[in-house]
């Protein structure tokens, strides 16, 4: 099972990135369990500066702006 957080303060661009990685996920049918973290500490806590943030099994695989499709499907 994949957990993956999504990391990011509720903005559209988060939105739309945990929607995109749920539909890639759910479209390759691999478990996953999806968490998002909106608290900023925690955010930098991963070395993050800009949202969304995408996280893993715990690596950081995505920082800033929405990832393409591609990149997304590469992760699974």
């Amino acid at each position: 099972m994949k957990e993956i957080k999504v990391l990011g303060t509720g903005c559209a661009n988060c939105r739309n990135t945990i929607a995109l990685v749920e539909a890639v996920a759910k479209e390759k049918g691999v478990p996953f369990s999806l968490e998002k973290v909106e608290d900023m500490s925690a955010i930098i806590g991963y070395g993050v500066m800009s949202t969304p943030g995408v996280v893993i099994d715990g690596a950081v695989v995505h920082a800033g702006g929405v990832p393409s499709r591609s990149k997304v499907e590469s992760w699974f």
